[in-house]
């Protein structure tokens, strides 16, 4: 068992304390039910307390009707002593109702004191009605009306008759706004008990109001005349039919208490006597007229009668309130019973969230920590525990530390490179595990894939892919290392530069193809020439090299020379021909601690170049005057650097028109060095120098900010006119500057420094450095991803195949000047090839050094894209520039 360090801390692990702890889950788990309840509480609370609200609000509406009903009866009580007093204080019109004076001026007193008690009654009730919420507007309308009413009465200002319907008039006022309070106190939505009470306060109401107006009616009939209301038999008649309908609904009363009352009521002596007076004669006609005496008794049974029945109308009254109150006590108790009940549920959820949640948070947490210690590395024992889901994931968890285990221990065996390691084949347990040990003999087969992939991509970058010899770089590191032992061992190390001649006539009869087969051959000639502990190389093209070491002599290394150069000049035979290629080389020997492998490569091929000159097909030395003209290449290339820091460089600018129209479509940016003391030197006097070195790139980077910078330039100050195309700058680019990684980053500086848009930018390279260099290639396709466009300069000097173009990324392709200027009878068809092979793969042609127009007119026959030459243009300097792109530009408005 792996064992944690208790020192150690343990790194937060991705994702650790950032979950939402267990209680806020089991809590949102019971927050949903929580919620139902609270809506539901909510919601029974609204309805209690809005049934208590309605209650609350029946119970005043049911006390306005006990107010309203006895205004209205005191109000109707003051109709009799009020017709009374009139009739006293008027004797004729008792005379005229046949009355006594004498015995009604005896009566005044009493009369006036009954007036005086209904009147205060009446104010009383309502002042008691104008108080409250419901009928407060029909009580203060009835004070100011009874007012005014009882003003006229008292000064004879108004008949018998206008006081009758003006108290009339007020008392149904005060019935039709009892009956509206009812409908209010009905419409409450109260329980079917509390409604029935209020339609009882309705009835007995109703019943005292027609009774309070039997006796009025009464005595109209009796002494009222036939023509005036009051006296209409009709209105009597009537009155009793209303005062009969009223007795029947008494019969419906819902409560037993109340019918209890009413037959109370009803069994008095008073309510039989009056019904018997006032009631229908038998068989028909006017009532019978009382005496005085009798009437008198009449106006108090009346009295008496109204009071009893007013009070009925109050117990009624009485009797709804409590109803009304119950319902509203018991709307309050149960919203209070609903709110304590909610408190308790929400109290024993959170309680019963508490304590499950600590229950199972503790066995989780153990759980946790263990996964914790798991998830950090540490395969700990993990222990089995608590409820029985967690036992099953700890088991689980268990499993799976056993399983990582196994695959530790594989992986320990892959790290340690232990690939034969019998533990590497022994199954994992389940789908999962057989998916890791799939996983694990992957990586095993992938380890050894990329070990032998390594091996192969290490021989790729230290060999030429056509002749599998080494290349530049691995010959110039074989160098190193030879000089190296040289310099412990004292010992002499030899360069042999090899150069073959009459390798173009090759590819330019037969074909690159048929080159290739001849430099395979000659690759294995030399190595079957030397010594098994020497080395052949190719640098690329049809150049290689020979490293010799130990070297006893000097001589030695010219014996070789001349036995390297009999056995590449044996014929070879290629396609059924028999073909001949000779070498000439130069040697150079490594004596001393201060050669470098550069400086040997420089000696060697200083050596091969003056071999070539002497005729070819032989060996040379380097030698001191070799040596004096190397320091004078030395010696340039300082200058040169000199020359580029201080300024002393420039570019002109050849013209690239379009080879059928004429019409200028770009630049070509040329070197030019105007050195103080000399003049102009031309390029093919410093570049050479420069390209031997580094120094080759920043002469390349001044030119690729300068070229852009100055495009840039004219296409903001010359305006071209519509359709015309912008022009470009094409730029050369060296090789040793695009095999350097930083090529990418100089052209994407620069064009960022000039603004100038990366496809107006050409940048024009060698066919040897697509053909030789995998990694100049790779650079090219990403320069040409970010939008410059790629030409192939002197196209058909080196040794690049018609049918390579199609896997190249490149552009356009520029034939060499050689073969434009050409009188060969085969190169106008060989100028035709490459122009309908650059067509059929996509390809623009720019035709170089046109000088005639006979030649112009063949590159146009032929369909050639673009030229250049002397013939149209000759470089320009960037003011002769500006001039011809003025001629073309967009006149100034005027």
């Amino acid at each position: 068992m792996l064992r944690r360090p208790t020192t150690t801390r343990r790194r937060p692990r991705p994702g650790a304390g950032r979950g939402v702890p267990l209680w806020v889950h089991l809590s949102a788990l019971v927050a949903v039910p929580l919620v139902g309840v609270a809506v539901l509480t909510a919601a029974t609370t609204r309805s209690s307390i809005a049934e208590a609200a309605s209650a609350t609000r029946a119970e005043a509406a049911v006390g306005a009707l006990a107010h309203l009903d006895t205004a209205r009866s005191s109000v109707e009580q003051e109709i009799l002593p009020t017709l009374a007093l009139a009739v006293i204080d008027r004797p004729a019109t008792a005379t005229d109702l046949g009355l006594p004076v004498a015995v009604l001026a005896q009566q005044r007193a009493m009369v006036q004191a009954t007036l005086q008690t209904a009147r205060a009654t009446t104010d009383e009730a309502l002042a008691q009605t104008a108080r409250g919420t419901y009928g407060a507007d029909a009580a203060v309308r009835a004070r100011a009306q009874l007012s005014t009413l009882r003003d006229r009465a008292d000064t004879f200002a108004v008949s018998v008759e206008g006081i009758y319907l003006g108290y009339l008039a007020i008392s149904n006022d005060l019935v039709h706004t009892q009956r509206a309070v009812a409908a209010a106190a009905t419409a409450e939505g109260l329980p079917p008990r509390t409604q029935r009470a209020i339609q009882d306060v309705q009835v007995v109401a109703q019943l005292a109001t027609a009774a309070s107006r039997q006796t009025p009616l009464y005595l109209g009939a009796v002494f009222g005349g036939t023509g005036t209301l009051i006296g209409s038999q009709l209105a009597w008649e009537t009155g009793w039919l209303a005062y009969s309908d009223a007795l029947e609904q008494m019969q419906e009363l819902s409560q037993t208490s109340l019918r209890t009352a009413w037959e109370g009521a009803r069994g008095v002596e008073v309510s039989r006597t009056l019904d018997q007076l006032l009631g229908p004669a038998p068989g028909g006609g006017r009532p019978t007229s009382p005496d005085v005496s009798r009437m008198l008794s009449l106006l108090q049974q009346s009295g008496e009668r109204d009071a009893l029945l007013s009070g009925l109308v109050h117990t009624a009254a009485d009797s709804a309130r409590a109803s009304a109150a119950a319902d509203r006590d018991q709307a309050v108790d149960r919203r209070n019973r609903t709110l304590v009940g909610a408190v308790l549920v929400v109290l024993l959820s959170l309680l019963s969230v508490l304590v499950v949640g600590r229950a199972v948070a503790r066995a989780l947490r153990v759980l946790a920590g263990q996964a914790g210690h798991v998830s950090d590395g540490a395969l700990v024992q993990v222990e089995v525990a608590g409820p029985r889901e967690v036992r099953t994931v700890s088991a689980a968890l268990a499993s799976a530390v056993a399983s990582l285990r196994r695959v530790q221990e594989q992986a320990r065996a892959v790290a340690r490179g232990d690939l034969d390691n019998a533990l590497l084949a022994e199954p994992l347990p389940g789908p999962l595990g057989e998916v890791v040990h799939a996983s694990v003999r992957q990586i095993v087969s992938s380890v050894r894939q990329r070990e032998e992939l390594q091996s192969a991509l290490a021989h790729r970058a230290a060999h030429d892919p056509l002749t599998e010899l080494p290349n530049r770089a691995q010959a110039r590191q074989l160098t190193e290392s030879a000089l190296f032992r040289a310099r412990r061992s004292g010992a002499m190390t030899g360069l042999l530069f090899v150069d073959l001649d009459g390798f173009k006539a090759v590819n330019d009869t037969h074909g690159h193809a048929c080159g290739d087969e001849v430099l395979r051959a000659v690759a294995g000639r030399l190595e079957s020439a030397v010594r098994s502990g020497d080395v052949v190389c190719r640098l690329g093209g049809d150049e290689f090299v020979v490293l010799v070491e130990p070297v006893a002599a000097e001589r030695d290394l010219l014996e070789l020379a001349e036995r390297l150069i009999a056995e590449v000049s044996r014929p070879i035979a290629v396609g059924g021909h028999q073909l001949r290629v000779g070498a000439s080389i130069g040697v150079a020997v490594g004596r001393d601690a201060a050669t470098d492998a550069d400086v040997l490569f420089a000696e060697a091929d200083a050596a091969a170049y003056r071999a070539k000159r002497h005729g070819r097909g032989r060996a040379e030395v380097f030698d001191e005057t070799l040596r004096a003209q190397l320091a004078d290449r030395a010696e340039l290339e300082a200058a040169v650097a000199a020359g580029l820091a201080a300024g002393e460089m420039l570019l002109h600018y050849q013209p690239v028109v379009d080879a059928r129209t004429g019409q200028l479509t770009g630049f070509e940016a040329l070197v030019r060095w105007d050195r103080p003391g000399v003049g102009m030197v031309p390029p093919d006097v410093f570049v050479p120098a420069a390209e031997g070195s580094r120094l080759i790139c920043d002469l390349d980077r001044w030119v690729l900010h300068e070229a852009t910078r100055q495009l840039a330039a004219w296409r903001g100050s010359v305006p071209l006119p519509p359709g015309h195309p912008e022009p470009t700058v094409a730029v050369n680019v060296s090789g040793r500057h695009l095999a350097d990684r930083q090529v990418v980053t100089d052209v994407a500086d620069a064009l960022a420094a000039s603004g100038l848009p990366a496809h107006l930018l050409v940048l024009e390279v060698t066919e040897t450095v697509l053909v030789d260099d995998l990694v100049a290639i790779e650079h090219l396709v990403a320069l040409r991803a970010m939008g410059t466009a790629i030409a192939i300069d002197d196209f058909g000097t080196g040794y690049t195949s018609i049918g390579q173009l199609r896997h190249m990324p490149v552009d356009t392709l520029k034939i060499d000047r050689s073969f434009v200027a050409s009188t060969d009878p085969g190169a106008s068809e060989l100028v035709a090839l490459m122009i309908r092979a650059a067509h059929t793969f996509g390809l623009t042609v720019v035709a170089e050094g046109v000088e005639e127009p006979g030649q112009l007119d063949r590159l146009r026959a032929e369909g050639c894209d673009h030229a250049q030459g002397f013939l149209l243009h000759r470089p320009l300097p960037p003011a002769a520039v500006e001039a011809l792109l003025a001629r073309t530009a967009v006149p100034a408005p005027r």
